[in-house]
């Protein structure tokens, strides 16, 4: 694993202060938006891995790790705002934007509200562009679809959150490592040293319940998700689109990901990774990096 890269601090004039960290030197500059249960930590696989000429500025979005979270938030637009206030005053231009699970759907929300600011899009096992409804369960843990959470308090008794609501709120690392290994690292597990890592990472998380219902209410599409009517803000989106997928992935469906690139139309590319499940930075970091340094 990589040296530790240095936390940075930069006050927003929302009240949140975003920790973040950079990595590399060049031209070529990525912006990198970690998911849910994670935080800019993740990322240092690929900061290891930058080719000569790539420059990485990698966020824990507000409520994550390093990060502050002095306002609740309700909607993923609220992390695109704050991305923008970030770039705003980092002066940063002509990136690459990247997001990984939970973390796509803030790019695309961003690069749907700021179409021109973003010059080339990367998916990684996103959340899909009609977002992610948790729908209710029955005692055996059976999806009952159509039916929806009321409100945050009811959706946080899911049988999916509560068990990682609980983990993070009694700073269990055992029961969260378990619950990545199971969900997360399906396919390959990280070295020890590196697990312990990003697990203390997740546990630093403080929006977890919000972030669920964030998701459920988000929907670029022209459709219904089941809690909110699509607002087809996905067609707003300017830049060039790669979506990575693991066929391994046991969180994302391959559906959602090809249901958004479809929704791209010509600006969208999906590209299957093999052997790989929700994790390509840890199941094929090399063949991650490479796909993101080739995409022109």
């Amino acid at each position: 694993m990589a040296a530790h890269l240095t936390v940075k601090q930069l006050k927003l004039e929302n009240g949140e202060t975003l920790a973040y960290r950079e990595a590399g030197n060049g031209n070529n500059i990525l912006l990198l938006v970690h998911g849910n249960m994670s935080s800019g930590v993740h990322f240092l696989p690929i900061a290891e891995r930058l080719p000569p000429g790539f420059k990485a500025y990698i966020i824990d979005l507000r409520g994550f790790g390093d990060s502050t979270y002095n306002n609740r938030i309700d909607t993923i637009k609220e992390l695109s705002d704050d991305l923008s206030a970030f770039v705003n005053k980092l002066a940063v231009e002509n990136f690459t934007i990247i997001g990984w699970s939970a973390g796509g759907s803030v790019c695309l929300q961003f690069s749907a509200d700021y179409p021109d600011r973003v010059k080339k899009i990367v998916l990684i096992d996103s959340v899909g562009h009609s977002g992610c409804p948790l729908f209710k369960k029955d005692e055996q843990g059976k999806v009952l679809m159509g039916q929806v959470y009321k409100d945050r308090a009811e959706m946080a008794e899911d049988p999916e959150v509560a068990p990682c609501l609980q983990a993070i709120e009694n700073k269990n690392f055992q029961t969260m490592s378990i619950l990545w290994d199971r969900a997360i690292y399906s396919h390959r597990k990280p070295l020890p040293e590196d697990n312990k890592l990003y697990i203390n990472a997740t546990l630093k998380q403080r929006n977890l319940v919000d972030i669920y219902w964030a998701l459920a209410l988000f929907n670029i599409s022209d459709k219904h998700n089941g809690y909110t009517e699509g607002n087809n803000l996905i067609s707003k989106i300017k830049a060039p689109v790669l979506s990575l997928w693991g066929e391994k992935d046991i969180i994302i469906p391959e559906a959602a990901a090809k249901g958004t690139v479809e929704a791209l139309g010509e600006k969208g590319e999906l590209i299957v990774l093999k052997d790989s499940g929700h994790s390509p930075l840890i199941d094929c970091p090399d063949v991650l990096i490479k796909k993101i340094a080739d995409f022109r």
